[in-house]
């Protein structure tokens, strides 16, 4: 069903995120991380909402890695090139 193929890409996600984290970043305070804590969060929330009565997709649950790991990825990217984080910046 699509709720199996969503939990499995979500949590691919999630597993994707945080091996990216620890190898590239190592420091709290990216964009990874605080993806990874709301993405846990709605979850946590959506589970609550469920467990009130309301149907399973009442809350709808926002893709935060992909879009965290792109900044990640232009702040490392750029972090000695001012220049480059205009360009990126403008591009994203």
């Amino acid at each position: 069903t699509s709720f199996v193929v969503f939990s499995i890409s979500q949590s691919t996600m999630l597993v994707v995120g945080a091996i990216y984290y620890m190898l590239f970043t190592g420091v709290p305070g990216t964009a990874t991380y605080y993806a990874t804590i709301m993405t846990i969060y709605t979850w946590v929330a959506k589970g609550a909402w469920f467990a009130l009565g309301y149907p399973y997709d009442f809350i709808a649950v926002p893709v935060w890695i992909p879009s965290a790991m792109l900044l990640d990825l232009t702040y490392w990217a750029t972090r000695r090139n001012k220049h480059a984080a205009i360009i990126i910046g403008g591009t994203l």
